[in-house]
């Protein structure tokens, strides 16, 4: 595996940690809805998700990353269309798609560990 690959996935962990750090005091999606500081800090780690997927796919288009291409349309969506970010889908991704997410990139972190050995 491309060296940088595993440095985007890693980065791809790290903002999805961060974001589970972000909400972990909130309890409902109107407390979050609430509360400006969390949603526009969840909302620059998805930015950093999207970016570091989409450098993966220009890198090497077969890492199995399950709606890889989504996860970078949300990125462009909350980047070039902040003025309309809908906060229902932004905490549906988190609740709904962020831990598979997670676990996915986590297999392939521990794969790509398994490999070098």
């Amino acid at each position: 595996m491309i060296k940088s690959i595993k440095k985007y996935l890693f980065d791809i962990k790290t903002a999805i940690e961060s974001i589970e750090e972000y909400v972990e005091p909130v309890d409902s999606f109107e407390e979050y809805q609430q509360n400006k500081l969390i949603r526009r800090a969840v909302e620059r780690e998805i930015e950093i998700i999207g970016e570091a997927t989409n450098r993966i796919l220009k890198l090497d288009d077969s890492v199995n990353i399950a709606h890889a291409r989504k996860i970078v349309d949300t990125r462009n969506w909350v980047i070039h269309g902040y003025d309309s970010v809908d906060d229902k889908i932004i905490w549906g991704v988190i609740t709904k798609y962020l831990p598979k997410l997670k676990d996915e990139v986590e297999k392939l972190l521990s794969e790509k560990d398994r490999n070098r050995s």
